[in-house]
C-alpha cells in the first residue's frame, strides 16, 4: 500500500507544524487514573504552549503468549528495529544520490503517485520537492497510523510477527544491494565512455571530429591524424611535407583544436609512414592511431549504455520509492509491537496502556521531556529524565534512554537534504 493514500486522506484535515526538523516520540503509558489525569493535562500544556502536537497511536489487539516469549520477542524487536532502520537509511540515501541524476523532466513522476509539493511559491529541485513532500506523507501516515491487519495479520503470534517483518526486510536490504551493485556498475561504464569523449586529443574519442570526407584511404595513400601543440603550429605547416618522402603537397588541414594542441590531418604514401611517424615523434608531433571502424562502434555502445541507463533509472527510482515506503510502513508496524511488548513487560496484564504519538520541533525536545517526566514521574520515581545507560537485568526493558514511561523515537532524519 503507498503511504500517500493516508496523505491524500489526511492531509485536508492535518498539517505537520514543525517541517523538516521534526522529532517523533511513540510512548507509552498505563490506563491508571493518575497516569489519564496526566494525559489530559499533557494535550492542554500542548494546546496553550504549541511545544508539539499529540494524538493517539492505535494499536489492535495482539496475542501476548508467556514471559519468556515476551523477552525474548522484546530483544528480536529491538535488533531489528535497528537493522530496519539502517535499511531505510541505505535506501533513502541510494534514492538521493539516484535523483540528482535527475533532469527537470524527473518532477512528472519523482513525486509519490503525481503528488506535488505543497510550497509552490518557491521553486525547488525535483529532488527536494519530492522529499518534501515524502516527509509530509510518511509524517501523516504515522499520526493517522492504522494496522493494515491484511499483511499483518492480528492472529499471529508476537513472534511470528516479528518475523514476518525480519524477512520482508532482510529482502529488500538483499536486492537493494544486487540492483544497486548493476546500476553502479552501468553507470561507471557509461562515466568511462563519456570521459573518452571529453578527455584531451591524446585519448578522447575522435568519432565527433573526424569524417570519413576528412580521410584519403586507397591502394596506395593514407590520411594520418597528427596533434600538433598550439605553439608548433608554424613549425608544423613548413616541415610537415619534408617528414618522410611521398607525402602529399599542401594535404594537411586543421580539423580540430582545443586549450593546448590542435589536430592536422596529413596525406601521404602507406609505404612512407613508418618513416613520417618516427621523423614526427623526433619533431614532437604526435600521430594519432584511429580506426574508423572502431571508433563507430565505440559510439554504438556509448549510446547504448546511455539508453540503457535512462531505462534503468526510471526503474530503479520507482523500486526505491516502493520499497522506501513498504520499509517505512514495516517499521512502524514494528515500533507498534515494540509498544506492545513493552508495556506488558513493564505495565503488566491484563493489557491495559495507552499509545501516543508526540511530534515536537528539535529546539522544543528538551522543554517537552521535562514536561513528560513531571507528568508521569509517578510511574517509576527513581528515573531520570534522559539518563542514559541505565543498569538493567531485565532484557528489552533497557533502552539508550530510560524514562518513567515508555518511548520509542523515530528517526526522520533520513528525509533531510544535507
Amino acid at each position: 500500500m503507498y503511504i500517500s493514500y493516508h496523505f491524500r486522506e489526511y492531509l485536508s484535515s492535518w498539517t505537520p507544524k514543525f517541517g523538516g526538523m521534526t522529532d517523533l516520540w511513540l510512548i507509552s503509558v498505563p490506563l491508571d487514573k493518575t497516569s489519564l489525569t496526566n494525559v489530559e493535562k499533557l494535550k492542554r500544556t500542548i494546546a496553550k504552549t504549541n511545544q508539539a502536537s499529540c494524538c493517539k497511536f492505535s494499536i489492535p489487539d495482539l496475542k501476548v503468549g508467556i514471559l519468556d516469549s515476551l523477552l525474548s520477542v522484546s530483544d528480536n524487536l529491538s535488533r531489528l528495529d535497528a537493522v530496519t532502520e539502517s535499511v531505510i537509511k541505505k535506501t533513502c540515501q541510494c534514492l538521493k544520490e539516484v535523483m540528482e541524476q535527475s533532469s527537470d523532466k524527473m518532477l512528472e513522476n519523482a513525486l509519490a503517485n503525481g503528488e506535488r509539493g505543497l510550497n509552490k511559491k518557491t521553486p525547488l529541485s525535483p529532488q527536494r520537492a519530492y522529499f518534501q513532500s515524502l516527509r509530509v506523507d510518511l509524517v501523516t501516515y504515522v499520526t493517522r497510523f492504522q494496522w493494515d491487519k491484511a499483511k499483518y495479520s492480528t492472529s499471529l503470534s508476537l513472534s511470528a510477527l516479528t518475523e514476518v517483518i525480519d524477512k520482508e526486510v532482510t529482502l529488500v536490504e538483499t536486492e537493494l544491494k544486487s540492483r544497486s551493485t548493476a546500476y553502479n556498475s552501468l553507470k561507471s561504464s557509461l562515466q568511462k565512455c563519456e570521459l573518452k569523449q571529453q578527455g584531451t586529443l591524446q585519448s578522447r574519442c575522435l568519432n565527433d571530429i573526424v569524417r570519413k570526407d576528412d580521410l584519403v584511404v586507397s591502394e596506395y595513400l593514407t590520411t594520418l591524424l597528427v596533434i600538433v601543440s598550439r605553439g608548433s603550429y608554424e613549425q608544423w605547416e613548413r616541415t610537415y611535407e619534408s617528414l618522410s618522402d611521398f607525402v602529399v603537397p599542401r594535404s594537411s588541414r586543421k580539423l580540430y583544436e582545443d586549450a593546448e594542441a590542435g589536430l592536422f590531418t596529413v596525406t601521404l604514401f602507406k609505404r612512407a609512414v613508418s618513416q613520417f611517424k618516427a621523423n614526427a615523434l623526433e619533431s614532437k608531433f604526435t600521430v594519432r592511431e584511429y580506426c574508423v571502424e572502431l571508433e563507430e562502434q565505440m559510439l554504438r555502445e556509448m549510446k547504448l549504455l546511455s539508453t540503457r541507463k535512462k531505462e534503468q533509472h526510471g526503474i530503479f527510482v520507482r523500486w526505491l520509492k516502493v520499497n522506501f515506503n513498504q520499509l517505512f510502513v514495516a517499521w512502524i508496524h514494528l515500533k507498534a509491537l515494540r509498544i506492545f511488548v513493552e508495556s506488558v513487560l513493564r505495565y503488566g496484564l491484563p493489557v491495559n496502556f495507552q499509545a501516543l504519538l508526540l511530534q515536537t520541533d528539535k529546539k522544543r525536545s528538551k522543554k517537552m521531556r521535562e514536561e513528560l517526566a513531571s507528568l508521569f514521574m509517578h510511574l517509576d520515581p527513581a528515573a531520570m529524565t534522559s539518563k542514559t545507560d541505565v543498569s538493567c537485568d531485565i532484557p528489552g526493558l533497557c533502552q539508550q534512554e530510560y524514562f518513567s514511561y515508555i518511548s520509542f523515537h523515530i528517526n526522520t532524519s533520513v528525509l533531510e537534504l544535507s
